[in-house]
């Protein structure tokens, strides 16, 4: 039930927060493991283009953070998660409210974990892809982003 209730405060601080919220993006949902996170991208006029559609850039700066925060959240203290590069495709005009879903599996996390492990560098570059939807699922565009992750050793237990 804390983790429930912490979840929802980082919620609502992620909306609140004027970096995020200047996005025009909105956070619907966070799991309480931090392995599910949802966001919309409402059409108005803040996040309107010259032309009537929706803006890139706050398409874009709407998806930024999440993978980051989730293998902050579930990785642990001894690991460092940065965001490295990213890159969108557009694949077709936003004129309504669009709609962004963020998982990241037990799996992958172990694969994270594993690769690090057995790894003889101390970091590794991984890569995760969200669309932006409308509410038909008609991708509007395609966020991938590369997210490194590295360890201190002598933090591990």
């Amino acid at each position: 039930m804390f983790d429930s209730l912490r979840a929802r405060l980082y919620r609502i601080g992620f909306n609140l927060f004027p970096a995020y919220r200047r996005t025009g993006g909105r956070v619907t949902y966070i799991a309480p493991d931090w392995q599910e996170v949802r966001i919309k991208l409402p059409h108005t006029w803040r996040t309107r283009n010259y032309v009537g559609t929706t803006f890139g850039g706050s398409m874009y700066a709407a998806t930024d953070p999440f993978y980051m925060m989730m293998l902050l959240k579930n990785l642990g203290d001894e690991f460092t998660v940065w965001d490295k590069e990213a890159d969108i495709r557009f694949k077709k005009p936003g004129q309504e409210t669009l709609y962004a879903r963020f998982t990241i599996s037990d799996e992958e996390l172990a694969a994270v974990r594993a690769e690090l492990a057995d790894s003889e560098t101390d970091s590794i570059d991984r890569h995760y892809t969200v669309d932006l939807v409308d509410a038909d699922g008609t991708v509007h565009a395609t966020v991938r982003k590369t997210v490194y992750v590295t360890t201190d050793r002598s933090k591990r237990v």
